[in-house]
């Protein structure tokens, strides 16, 4: 299986404590699916709004294909979401808790389609965040320490 990741919302997964994850499909305009062969999007601000029995991608800029010409599309355009019924109403519920949200993750290629990787996460306290820097530094630390004690 041939996944080529195209952006990765690493902002979510420090700002974010992610609960659970979700593949959906995009439903995409041809200038997009060129852009995105391309590398251009950014994910920072993005979020999914469920609205009736479908959901939408919003606020994920995807900068217009160089060789658009007219047909080209709008960068921030709200981007329908492909999911089963079923998994809908679940995570809808889940949202109606207090606190949670559901944000990308990551775009992707698989199989030729274009995927996105969603995520049902609860915003991080100051105070969390300032523990998962304090981890990641000991991490480092450490790596560092075992490196120079092997000598390389």
């Amino acid at each position: 299986m041939s996944i080529s990741i195209v952006a990765d919302n690493r902002k979510a997964r420090f700002n974010y404590e992610i609960l659970e994850t979700l593949e959906a499909g995009m439903v995409l305009l041809g200038s997009e699916v060129k852009a995105l062969r391309a590398g251009k999007a950014n994910l920072g601000d993005g979020y999914v709004q469920l609205k009736g029995n479908e959901a939408f991608l919003i606020s994920v800029h995807i900068s217009p294909y160089e060789n658009g010409g007219y047909a080209n599309h709008l960068p921030l355009r709200a981007r329908k979401l492909l999911l089963h019924e079923r998994e809908m109403n679940k995570w809808r519920g889940k949202t109606a808790e207090k606190g949670l949200t559901i944000v990308p993750l990551k775009i992707y290629f698989k199989k030729g389609y274009a995927k996105c990787e969603l995520g049902l996460v609860r915003g991080k306290k100051l105070h969390d965040k300032r523990e998962t820097l304090r981890t990641k530094d000991l991490d480092r630390e450490a790596k560092a320490a075992m490196k120079s004690r092997r000598g390389g």
